[in-house]
Formats: structure tokens, sequence, C-alpha cells
């Protein structure tokens, strides 16, 4: 296995599918070996493209109160890893982003998870990283992260922390009753 220092550069200096990104590569990840979180998303949005820094947008912040977590422990790569299914900004379309380029994952997730020897929790944000991280099960984004109990204590399929999902939220108030809270405990268990 290659050293961790080397693959993070070369991820950093990736342009495979540069012809299909609108704004150009600009990969988007935060990982270190000894992490104990990983959190599997979808594609940076354009906040996180332009700043190069990952959730830096509403979806981060709402991802941070459902975690319980500051800023500080949040971007701290020795404890969260955040790799997305494609490290750039894919573009936008009439209905949010576009999907998650499939490149990334195929060139690079294997190479990745393999240096994350430490992980305790993985969090699988949204259906492209879920059907990428459990398989095309049939089960829907809602009948999956309502099954979350069958993946406990290891990993958690979560909806987006988009705001495009407050409608999601609203009609699933379970979430946010049942889920959340013990989310955030088996969170502070880890980081202590």
């Amino acid at each position: 296995m290659r050293p961790f220092s080397s693959l993070l550069a070369e991820v950093r200096a990736c342009t495979i599918c540069e012809c299909h990104l609108p704004l150009g590569p600009r990969p988007v990840l935060q990982l270190h070996p000894k992490a104990k979180i990983l959190i599997a998303g979808q594609a940076p949005g354009r906040k996180a493209h332009d700043s190069g820094v990952p959730f830096d947008d509403a979806s981060g912040k709402r991802l941070r109160e459902w975690l319980g977590m500051t800023c500080e422990v949040f971007y701290d790569p020795e404890l969260i890893a955040i790799l997305p299914m494609s490290f750039c900004f894919p573009g936008t379309s009439d209905s949010g982003d576009v999907p998650p380029r499939s490149e990334c994952a195929a060139a690079w997730h294997r190479q990745l998870m393999a240096q994350l020897c430490h992980l305790e929790l993985t969090l699988v944000l949204g259906q492209y990283a879920q059907a990428h991280h459990f398989g095309e099960t049939g089960s829907s984004l809602t009948e999956r992260v309502k099954s979350w109990r069958t993946y406990w204590p290891h990993m958690i399929p979560l909806p987006h922390p988009s705001p495009r999902n407050n409608l999601w939220i609203r009609r699933n108030p379970w979430f946010e009753i049942e889920l959340l809270p013990s989310l955030r405990e088996r969170v502070s268990e880890i980081l202590i």
C-alpha cells in the first residue's frame, strides 16, 4: 500500500472527469488514517467547491447539528473523514445539483477506504452514497433510513442534510425523535 500522504496528494490533483465539470476540478475531501467517523456523502456543493472546505454550507451546518458536533471537531481529519462519491462539484440542474459523477468512486474509493483502519462509524448521506455503500436493495431512501437499527452501530443511513430535504424531515418526525438522539449519543461515545 502506498503512503497515505502521496495517495491523498494524487487524489487532490485528480482531473479524470475535468471535461464534465462546469467549474473545473477541485477535489474536496477530508481524510486521515486515524479518523474514527466517516461521512460518506454525495458531492461537494458550489460553496464547498469555492472554499475547498467540505460541507461549508447550510447542509454542513445542519449535519453538525444532527451530530451535536462543533466545527472544530467536525473539521479535525484525525477524528472525521469526509469522503464523497464524487470529489468535485458536478454542476446544477433545475432541481438542485446534478448527481455525483462515478469516476471518483471507481478510481479512488477502494484505495482511500483501505487507509481508514480506525473507523467505528460510517454515516451514509443521501441516495447515491447509500446505493454505493449498501448496494441497490430496492429500498427507498426513507425505507433504508427508517431501518437504521439494522445497520447499527457501525453504519447509519441518513437523508442528505440539504435544506431541500426540509419537507422530508417534516414528513418523517421519527427521524428527529428516534434516530438523531441515538446518533448523537453514538458519536459522543466514539469521540470521548
